[in-house]
């Protein structure tokens, strides 16, 4: 509690390497790599929370529930191997498709102040966030190396368009909030268009999925290996 009355009092109070940033009216968090350097090209996380997060804080999309999508990629030792830039925008309205462009303006800002490899940009989100990341890569199937959408949705309808981006999907069984049948209606319809998605889905877990999706073996070398 001590700590979030700090971040209130003081917004641009950067967090574990996180910078406190606003593009327009969208707060957003910056992970810029410790040893940065601007000749060279680096990869992209971008991460879209779920509906806990949702507000102006520009604190809540970097912890609780979020803390391991936009943590593990920044862990000392994941860095170190794979150093890499992670944005977490803060949704105000609490729909990502909504905020879509907004949140296209501010990759494109980003990308024009640092050196980030277009080959390699990544999206990744949970539950309000899942359907963000489903709805991001539908629209713009030329943007993203890759995604991982956990416990979301999407438009099954639009599978065609991305059979040939990597998905990692990831889906409790037991999900009370999202049915995992829209996870595997979009594995589904992906598989069907020629696709080769990967997807977890863990027996008796409930909504909360994010728990055992990021601790995942391989997944973060999965995911770095990923280009364009």
């Amino acid at each position: 509690m001590l700590l979030l009355a700090l971040l209130l009092l003081s917004p641009q109070k950067p967090v574990d390497g996180f910078q406190a940033r606003t593009y327009k009216t969208m707060p957003y968090r910056l992970f810029v790599p410790p040893d940065y350097d601007k000749s060279h090209p680096y990869p992209l996380i971008l991460w879209l929370h779920g509906a806990g997060s949702v507000g102006g804080d520009n604190f809540k999309q970097i912890s609780g529930a979020s803390l391991r999508g936009t943590h593990t990629w920044t862990a000392p030792q994941v860095q170190a191997k794979h150093p890499a830039f992670v944005l977490a925008p803060q949704s105000r309205i609490g729909s990502w498709t909504m905020d879509f462009p907004l949140v296209l303006e501010l990759l494109n800002s980003v990308e024009s102040e640092f050196n980030i490899d277009a080959a390699r940009i990544y999206v990744a989100g949970q539950s309000l966030g899942g359907f963000g990341t489903w709805y991001f890569i539908t629209t713009r199937p030329d943007l993203f190396a890759a995604a991982i959408p956990l416990c979301g949705g999407g438009n099954s309808s639009r599978a065609s368009v991305i059979t040939h981006i990597p998905i990692w999907a990831f889906h409790g069984e037991s999900d009370p909030t999202v049915p995992v049948t829209e996870s595997r209606k979009m594995i589904a319809a992906i598989r069907q268009a020629g696709g080769d998605p990967r997807y977890t889905e863990y027996r008796g877990v409930g909504h909360d999925v994010w728990f055992r999706a990021f601790q995942e073996p391989g997944l973060v070398e999965w995911l770095f290996s990923q280009h364009k």
